[in-house]
């Protein structure tokens, strides 16, 4: 299987303003994570986002910034069938698999319960 990966495109190319699914990359190099982070939540789209680093708080720091259902750090594959799959903003809302894709398929209920002293 081909790969593809891009280096130099515009913030403003159809590649980079669509949810492209295929083996492409786009890798644009950045001066500062809030930069980084700032171009990947442009799009408005949010299935996955990839991070390639050997620091360990890098990675950490990028969990909460990053608008995507997934984050994959330092590999390409950042689903397994018991982790949630899904994706924010136009990528999708929901979750399938892992204990959070049952939620779908509940029905949650409450039930109130109160006993007079007199009645039981």
């Amino acid at each position: 299987m081909g790969r593809c990966m891009l280096t130099g495109v515009p913030p403003g190319a159809l590649g980079v303003c669509e949810e492209t699914f295929g083996p492409v990359a786009y890798l644009n190099p950045f001066d500062t994570e809030e930069e980084a982070v700032a171009a990947a939540n442009a799009a408005p789209y949010g299935l996955a986002a990839y991070a390639f680093t050997r620091d360990l708080g890098r990675a950490l720091r990028l969990g909460e910034p990053l608008e995507a259902g997934m984050l994959a750090v330092s590999h390409g594959l950042p689903t397994a069938s018991n982790a949630p799959f899904g994706g924010v903003k136009q990528s999708g809302w929901g979750r399938e698999l892992g204990c959070e894709g049952l939620d779908a398929f509940l029905e949650s209920r409450h039930v109130s319960l109160g006993f007079d002293a007199g009645l039981v």
